[in-house]
């Protein structure tokens, strides 16, 4: 399987950044993770929690882009699909 990412690690005893290699954009993400959970959903349930990550990556990934951005992406991102409540809830 090929690599799709350049894997290097920081010793922040020594450094906090060398080149391009830094984790500020993950200490964001996690940051923005954070508040969310604890201040927008307020209430998460484990089972749910891929589901509000996934949200927060996308969110993430397109922060460039504005509210409407973002809401195009998603829903041409499901033209097509069908979620049903018992796949939603993980029944049969």
């Amino acid at each position: 399987m090929p690599q799709l990412y350049e894997h290097e690690a920081i010793n922040h005893a020594r450094e906090y950044v060398r080149g391009q290699v830094h984790t500020n954009g993950l200490e964001n993400f996690w940051s923005l993770l954070k508040r969310a959970i604890k201040g927008t959903y307020v209430s998460v349930d484990p089972f749910h929690l891929f589901r509000y990550v996934d949200e927060q990556v996308h969110r993430f990934n397109n922060r460039g882009t504005n509210d409407r951005g973002r809401f195009v992406d998603v829903v041409k991102s499901i033209v097509d699909l069908r979620l049903t409540y018992g796949k939603l809830i993980g029944g049969t």
